[in-house]
């Protein structure tokens, strides 16, 4: 059991790694996923998160954000991701923006058992745009986000980080 809890994606991993790239604001939409997460960045007094109602709206902000000085980063799913798609255009690529993207990977799993068709179409979209991404499945992935923001800022690009796993809540109190 300790084991399996040690090799699970903790929310506490992330939002150290956020902290050692200077990340300033979280521009997300909330949700049951990610409510570990959500509640754990709401606590940092580092940390602004700016909840947005649709995806595509995170990428307006975080580059109005990158503009001002500030290093963003969007929480979203894969299907608002996918949505979004002339936002990250526009937005992101066209303006030649660093940006980190963490994007939960719905219906993905390592199996390759593909449980929701959101899953089918993620790195399809990701590679139709050009977007270099890293997956985290564990704790031991987590460092894979210092990774994608040393490539966003060396190539001035958009990077998405998939997460294949929700993020564990079983040490928050």
């Amino acid at each position: 059991m300790v084991q399996q809890q040690a090799a699970l994606l903790k929310p506490e991993s992330l939002v150290s790694e956020f902290k050692k790239n200077n990340v300033t604001h979280i521009v997300t939409i909330p949700d049951s996923e990610t409510n570990y997460l959500y509640e754990l960045m709401k606590e940092q007094p580092w940390l602004e998160v700016v909840p947005t109602s649709r995806e595509g709206e995170t990428f307006a902000i975080a580059l109005g954000l990158i503009v001002g000085g500030k290093v963003p980063v969007c929480v979203i799913q894969n299907t608002g991701m996918m949505e979004s798609g002339d936002s990250i255009r526009g937005m992101s690529l066209d303006a030649n923006f660093p940006l980190v993207m963490l994007i939960g990977y719905r219906g993905w799993n390592r199996h390759g058992i593909i449980t929701d068709s959101a899953a089918k179409y993620t790195e399809t979209f990701l590679h139709a745009m050009g977007i270099n991404y890293y997956l985290l499945e564990t704790d031991d992935d987590a460092s894979r986000i210092s990774v994608a923001f040393e490539d966003a800022r060396k190539n001035s690009c958009p990077v998405a980080v998939l997460v294949g796993d929700e993020y564990h809540g079983f040490n928050r109190e």
